[in-house]
């Protein structure tokens, strides 16, 4: 890799971040999480192409037979890695560390917390980090990937 430390110009000129989409272990299991977590069906799904053609999971043109949850103006893809069967996610492997989703207040988050306490979904406490004017919930998804619904204080 070179340096790039030196450089004067920005190497890309990103407006923000299109999607994310996560590697998963078990596509129904994930996608069902997702669907209660962020109350919508998948906005475009391709799942039910791995079983007529397992094919599809190295096929970027069927999402790799994955689905995509539109978040307002962005977008988390779910995406079968088969094989990786009894592994999980860990943050402390280069990668990805947490997803933080954003809800709009505090009381939002409490709402959630108590839906997941219902749910019988694990979770932590809803933390105020006053330093970053903001409030997390920490949750884990099947593949325990952390997750953070993000509101912001005041």
């Amino acid at each position: 890799m070179s340096d790039t430390t030196q450089t004067t110009q920005p190497l890309a000129q990103p407006r923000g971040i299109h999607h994310v989409r996560l590697s998963v272990t078990d596509i129904e299991r994930s996608k069902a999480f997702y669907t209660a977590l962020v109350g919508a069906e998948p906005a475009v799904d391709k799942t039910a192409e791995l079983s007529s053609d397992p094919s599809a999971a190295q096929d970027p043109d069927r999402l790799f037979g994955g689905a995509v949850f539109e978040l307002g103006d962005q977008i988390l893809g779910l995406r079968p890695v088969p094989g990786a069967s009894g592994q999980t996610f860990s943050p402390e492997r280069p990668g990805l560390d947490h997803i933080s989703l954003a809800v709009g207040s505090r009381a939002d988050l409490d709402a959630a917390s108590a839906r997941l306490a219902a749910a019988g979904v694990e979770h932590g406490e809803v933390i105020e980090i006053p330093a970053q004017e903001m409030a997390v919930l920490s949750i884990q998804d099947p593949d325990d990937i952390n997750l953070e619904l993000t509101a912001p204080l005041g």
